[in-house]
């Protein structure tokens, strides 16, 4: 299906001997919730995160519903020119409402094989506010990641201290000694959602050293 969107966003890349570098993230995966949530500051940075991936040529894979911080980050997303692929189980189409308007929209059988192909199709993770099932999708990819099952970037949007309260849980595991050493869990923290994709790009080029300006890199 054809998009009748705004011209793409020129974003600022590094040439060395009239080559541009290679890519480090094609697409990053954001978690978020189905509704608006009680602060509009949470709209406000899906709005931010999606004209950031466009401006990036970073291709947006969410879980393919039109309405509340999905269909924001996913319409902000194609406005200003960028690729979004829908993701979303059968099951949810109606509920979530699907946007057919996303550049791939894949309806799967089930939420555990929409899972595996969001996870296939991305080089990041993000989770901006949600509900359980937003803090379901990211403690998964922290706990594979824990377990050794990936190195990409995840990073906790912890927009108006939405965060904070699994923050503080998760160093009361550490404390208490059930998040041991050896299986540290590393992710990076980011309040301003203007730096969202800038953290993820240096988490892949620093193999996780994070520039302190951009983002909180955390390691329970």
């Amino acid at each position: 299906m054809s998009n009748k969107r705004g011209a793409k966003p020129l974003a600022t890349s590094l040439h060395l001997n009239g080559k541009s570098p290679p890519k480090l993230i094609q697409n990053i995966c954001v978690y978020c919730g189905s509704g608006q949530g009680a602060k509009p500051i949470y709209a406000e940075a899906a709005r931010t995160l999606g004209q950031s991936l466009a401006a990036n040529d970073i291709g947006l894979v969410y879980g393919g519903g039109s309405l509340g911080l999905m269909g924001e980050v996913a319409r902000s997303t194609l406005d200003a020119g960028g690729r979004v692929t829908g993701i979303i189980p059968e099951f949810l189409s109606e509920k979530e409402q699907m946007m057919t308007d996303a550049d791939e929209l894949i309806v799967t059988k089930d939420m555990h094989e929409r899972k595996q192909l969001m996870f296939l199709k991305s080089d990041a993770f993000v989770a901006l506010p949600g509900g359980i099932g937003t803090l379901e999708e990211l403690v998964e990819q922290l706990t594979w990641s824990q377990l050794g099952r990936h190195e990409k970037p995840i990073i906790v949007a912890d927009i108006g201290g939405f965060w904070s309260p699994f923050l503080n849980l998760l160093a009361h595991m550490k404390e208490d000694a059930f998040i041991r050493s050896g299986l540290d869990v590393h992710f990076s923290v980011v309040g301003d959602a203007a730096n969202i994709v800038p953290a993820a790009l240096a988490a892949v080029e620093r193999k996780g050293e994070i520039d302190p300006g951009i983002a909180v890199a955390a390691r329970f």
